[in-house]
Formats: structure tokens, C-alpha cells, sequence
């Protein structure tokens, strides 16, 4: 394994979630893994759905915990989906927010569970995985979180280095910030399968969905040489093209739907980067989609 370190690093500050239930080993918690209870809703348009997705499938919960898919454009005011009216009605008194994917709802109670992606990811590892491995190792968890708060500087450089009409110095210190993260990765990456203990683990997915978004959406916000940087970095593009060929990963690229859910909500203009496509994701789709058939 490289020994490239991979230290923590400030994270974005988002939101608190509405509802943040966990699911347990036992009843104790008030909700304990068992099959057939829970169900995730989600958009694959959706970067934290895309993530819950792809979790889902390489755990093989198939309808162990059911998924109902949303529309890639929310159709409700805030970013709400009209679908999901109902349980937030049933899992909050008067509640007058938007409807936001992704949820984790309870089928038993007919109630919102969590609305926090990451830690509904960590409890769906927590259902049996019937031969398939955990997403969250035994002693890995601090080096998993080292990566999400990495996927959030990426995440947010990228915003501010695309940022239509910003400071040019801060669109060049952000850019400077996303290039570092990125090289750090491509270093840990180097003749290496997988980011954390040399299998499949959270990390690469969270990762993964991170670079999707990277190159589907904030390329569009970027000048065309800062676009050749960043796919300067081979062995994480290269990474990431091998994982889209994965039925897990590829089968769930929504890529019109994602284009339709930037085009919804973006405030930003388009600049030279968006005709520079750092992987032909489609393609990688079409090989997952003939993977899963044979």
C-alpha cells in the first residue's frame, strides 16, 4: 500500500439535517437492521443519492431495503420533491420545508428516518451483506473520513474556482487548494487498486461520485486550461474509469439527468472547460450496463 499520508482536513459546513436517525445493531436504538423495513428514496442525478446508490448495490441489498427513484429536477420549490410531501408531513409536526432527497424512510411507521447521506450509508453497512464485504472496514473509519473531508475541498474549490465574476485571486487560490487535493489522491493512487486497504471500501465511492461531479458539472464553470490540469492527474481519472465499468458504479450515471439538474439550479456562467470532457462517462455506462447482462 502507498504510505502517502492522507491527514484530515477541514471540511464544508453543511446544513444540519432535519432528521438524523441511526439504525442500531439491536431494537435498543429504536431502529435495528432488518430486512425489508427500510426504504431509500433517491435521485441518481443527485450526488449524495448517486453515492447511496452505488452503496446500496456493491452491499447487494437488492430489496432488502427497497429504492424508489425521484426525478432528477425536484418538481417542488426549494429543491422538494412532491413524493416525499407526505413523509415529512407524517415525521415532523407542521413542517413547512422543502421535501430534499435523499431519504431513509421507515415502512413500519410510514416516517423519515435520516436525511443525513453519510451516516445512512454507514447504517445500510450495518444490514447483513450476504457474502458481500463491509463498506466501512474494522480500524479504517478515520482514514474514510480523511477522504470525505477531501471530496468536500474538492467539492468546494471547484465552486469557487468556477465562481462567475469572484476575485480572480480567490478563483486561483481555490483552484490552487483543488489541485493539491487532487495530486494528494493521485499519489495514493499510484499503482494502487483502491484507496484504503487495498479493497473496495466507502472512500472509493465517496470519491468516485466526487469526480462524476467534478467533470459533469463544475468543468462547465471552468477556464479550458485549469480543466487540463486537473485530467493531468492519470492515475486518478484512470481509477475512476475503471470503477464506471463496474455494474455497481456505472449503471446508476444518470448523465441527462445530471445535465438537467445543473441546468435547473445553476446561477453560474459556462465557460471553455465545459467543451474539455476529461472521460467519455457515457461509454463507461454503456460497458457496466453489458457487464451486468452477462
Amino acid at each position: 500500500m502507498s504510505s502517502t499520508p492522507l491527514a484530515a482536513v477541514p471540511s464544508v459546513h453543511r446544513a444540519a439535517p432535519v432528521f438524523r436517525g441511526r439504525i442500531g445493531r439491536d431494537a435498543r436504538s429504536g431502529h435495528y437492521a432488518v430486512a425489508h423495513r427500510y426504504r431509500l428514496h433517491l435521485s441518481t442525478a443527485c450526488p449524495d443519492g448517486l453515492r447511496l446508490a452505488v452503496g446500496h448495490d456493491v452491499l447487494g441489498l437488492g430489496d432488502r431495503c427497497p429504492v424508489t427513484l425521484l426525478p432528477a429536477v425536484p418538481d417542488r420549490p426549494g429543491g422538494g420533491h412532491a413524493a416525499l410531501r407526505p413523509l415529512y408531513e407524517a415525521s415532523a409536526h407542521h413542517y413547512t420545508g422543502p421535501a430534499l432527497a435523499p431519504v431513509l424512510s421507515d415502512d413500519w411507521s410510514g416516517r423519515i428516518v435520516s436525511t443525513r447521506a453519510r451516516e445512512i450509508l454507514r447504517d445500510l453497512d450495518r444490514f447483513p451483506h450476504a457474502g458481500h464485504a463491509s463498506l466501512y472496514p474494522c480500524g479504517q473509519e478515520s482514514v474514510i473520513e480523511a477522504v470525505e473531508g477531501m471530496c468536500d475541498d474538492i467539492e468546494e474549490a471547484a465552486q469557487r474556482a468556477g465562481q462567475a465574476g469572484g476575485d480572480p485571486d480567490g478563483r486561483a487560490a481555490a483552484l490552487d487548494v483543488l489541485l493539491d487535493t487532487l495530486g494528494r489522491l493521485e499519489n495514493r493512487l499510484a499503482g494502487e487498486e483502491y484507496l484504503v486497504d487495498d479493497r473496495l471500501t466507502a472512500a472509493d465511492v465517496e470519491l468516485w461520485v466526487t469526480l462524476v461531479q467534478l467533470d459533469t458539472v463544475h468543468r462547465c464553470h471552468l477556464d479550458a486550461s485549469a480543466v487540463h490540469r486537473i485530467a493531468g492527474h492519470r492515475a486518478l481519472w484512470a481509477w475512476a474509469r475503471r470503477l464506471a465499468a463496474r455494474p455497481a458504479f456505472g449503471r446508476h450515471l444518470d448523465l441527462d439527468g445530471i445535465s438537467r439538474r445543473h441546468h435547473g439550479r445553476c446561477q453560474g456562467l459556462e465557460a471553455a472547460g465545459a467543451a474539455v470532457q476529461i472521460l467519455d462517462w457515457a461509454a463507461h455506462a454503456a460497458d457496466a450496463e453489458d457487464a451486468s447482462r452477462r
